[in-house]
């Protein structure tokens, strides 16, 4: 339950990274879109969201931090 919170704690601020982007093109601003997406908040966001799916795929822990059963009884 922790993890798809933070999940989607991350997702939301990548989504107003974006809004933020969009502004950013909408008023002709192109240099400071690109410093935003290679530098900036935009590219925070996306690392951040990444490294959260990274761990999760390397930790094989269950949703209340116990490793699956899935072996033989």
């Amino acid at each position: 339950m922790a993890y798809a919170k933070q999940t989607q704690d991350a997702l939301e601020r990548l989504d107003q990274s974006l809004a933020s982007l969009r502004g950013l093109i909408k008023r002709g601003q192109n240099a400071e879109a690109l410093r935003f997406m290679e530098e900036g908040q935009l590219k925070d966001r996306f690392e951040e969201l990444q490294n959260m799916v990274s761990i999760s795929s390397t930790n094989p822990l269950g949703a209340r931090g116990t490793s699956p059963q899935t072996g033989r009884l």
